[in-house]
């Protein structure tokens, strides 16, 4: 081959890789977006009070968080069983995976190989006549059919010319940590969901206490009504009233049992074990006093709050998609080379280094024509990119309005309960002087009933007011980020 040959060789691949850097400068361009939810986001939860930035009850560990020490072998037990966790464990195990498959493209991809065939040229063909008339040894033609055996070393690489792949293998690793901290928000979930449930199986222990109370003062009514029936200082319709209230009560006695074994099954079902009792202690319910929450300020919220976290990667993760997917429009360069042993006979393998064989080739291509598939790709990657910031936008604003409602619903709640306390204590008494004035003749059995039940709905939801208390303090705990540490 010439000087002019080569020249002209040379011309064609600079003209080549020449038409392909111009077809990649025709790469579209990402969306650019812009996180306005972020950059505004208040600097208080109430406008009217100033919150401590130095003071965030969400970095508070939860074994320090709940002092009730059933409450805290409940959630150990969860924390190793919950069939919902184990499964987000594995899907932190995939992510890990993905992240070592991007990675292992970076590097060459080395075989091993042997093989063995057999061919028959036809002898009026170049190959044919040319092995015809070649002899390997004086006197020793080419065997014919021909036998092929080979063994050796294969290795491909794609150099990384514009960082395509590394690109890649951040958005494997960003989408690895989301998944991480899609584990923590399973966590803090978790720990409020069986803190919840737990409070409110002690509100039902509690009811079922005042329900039994108040059966035993429908009882001690009705033997009262009976006697004054005797004396012909009540009717009959009396004692009716007070066996049909005596009956209801008992039926709802039976309505709270039934609740109380499906909240301790709701509870094994987040444990992740079959139905048994739930330890606790209900005598001193109504004498807890919540936690104090300090909420710190919003801005915190995205440093403490693992789903935030795990939005604001996938986010990262999108971006670095949508990166990757463009670059998809410019030429690769692959490498690939081989080295080993061949030869017609096995024999002749030992034959060095006449049996050894080689190549190395270096190949630049890429897209001039029918695009479509590319564009397809990249204009997915783009559109998700937007659609994983309205999704971090989405869970910024959430996660602002619930601890700027549960932080209302404290305040709110705690003025409910003292005013509930205040009603059952009239009504107790009011219980007391209506039935010192039945005894008396002074008062009729309506009004004695009425006062009962006054009683019975106030004591109800007083506990009700309690449990609520303790669950609210419970949200917001989770609400500020607190629960997976």
């Amino acid at each position: 081959m010439n000087m002019m040959e080569n020249s002209k060789i040379k011309n064609i691949f600079t003209a080549i890789a020449l038409s392909l850097v111009l077809a990649s400068c025709k790469a579209p361009m990402a969306t650019v977006i812009k996180d306005e939810v972020k950059e505004s986001i208040p600097q208080n939860f109430n406008q009217e009070e100033q919150q401590d930035a130095n003071n965030n009850s969400g970095t508070t560990p939860w074994r320090q968080f709940f002092t009730d020490p059933n409450l805290v072998s409940l959630i150990e037990t969860a924390l190793k069983n919950n069939q919902d966790l184990l499964i987000t464990l594995q899907e932190i195990e995939i992510a890990k995976s993905g992240v070592l498959a991007k990675k292992g493209r970076l590097s060459p991809t080395v075989s091993a190989g042997i093989g063995a065939g057999l061919k028959k040229a036809g002898r009026y063909t170049s190959e044919g006549a040319g092995d015809a008339s070649t002899e390997m040894e004086p006197g020793k033609s080419m065997p014919d059919p021909l036998g092929n055996f080979e063994g050796g070393l294969m290795a491909n690489w794609e150099i990384d010319i514009w960082k395509k792949l590394r690109t890649e293998k951040e958005s494997a690793v960003a989408h690895y940590l989301s998944t991480v901290e899609g584990k923590n928000f399973v966590l803090s979930n978790l720990i409020e969901e069986v803190a919840d449930d737990y409070y409110e199986l002690l509100s039902l222990d509690n009811q079922l206490d005042i329900i039994q109370q108040y059966i035993k003062l429908q009882q001690k009514a009705l033997e009262i009504s009976k006697i004054q029936k005797e004396a012909a200082a009540a009717t009959e319709l009396a004692v009716k009233k007070f066996e049909a209230e005596l009956a209801k009560s008992k039926a709802s006695e039976y309505t709270i049992r039934q609740q109380i074994v499906e909240k301790e099954n709701e509870i094994n079902a987040l444990l992740g074990r079959y139905p048994q009792p739930i330890i606790r202690t209900k005598e001193n319910f109504m004498t807890i006093i919540p936690q104090t929450v300090y909420t710190g300020i919003p801005s915190q919220l995205l440093a403490n709050r693992p789903d935030i976290k795990q939005a604001e990667l996938e986010l990262k993760a999108a971006k670095l998609d949508v990166q990757a997917a463009r670059k998809e429009f410019y030429p690769s360069l692959e490498i690939s080379a081989t080295l080993g042993l061949e030869a017609f006979k096995p024999s002749y393998l030992v034959k060095m280094p006449e049996s050894i064989a080689y190549n190395l080739v270096g190949e630049l291509a890429g897209p001039l024509i029918n695009k479509s598939a590319i564009k397809a790709n990249f204009q997915t990657a783009d559109a998700k990119q937007i659609q994983a910031l309205y999704e971090y936008d989405k869970t910024i604003l959430n996660a602002y309005l619930d601890v700027a409602n549960l932080m209302s619903k404290v305040k709110n709640i705690d003025h409910y309960y003292q005013l509930k306390s205040e009603e059952t204590k009239a009504l107790d008494q009011s219980i007391d002087i209506a039935n010192q004035l039945f005894r008396n003749s002074r008062a009729d059995y309506l009004e004695v009933l009425l006062n009962q039940r006054d009683a019975l709905d106030a004591k109800m939801e007083l506990i009700e007011a309690k449990q609520q208390q303790l669950s609210t303090v419970v949200d917001i705990y989770k609400g500020l980020g607190g629960g997976w540490k």
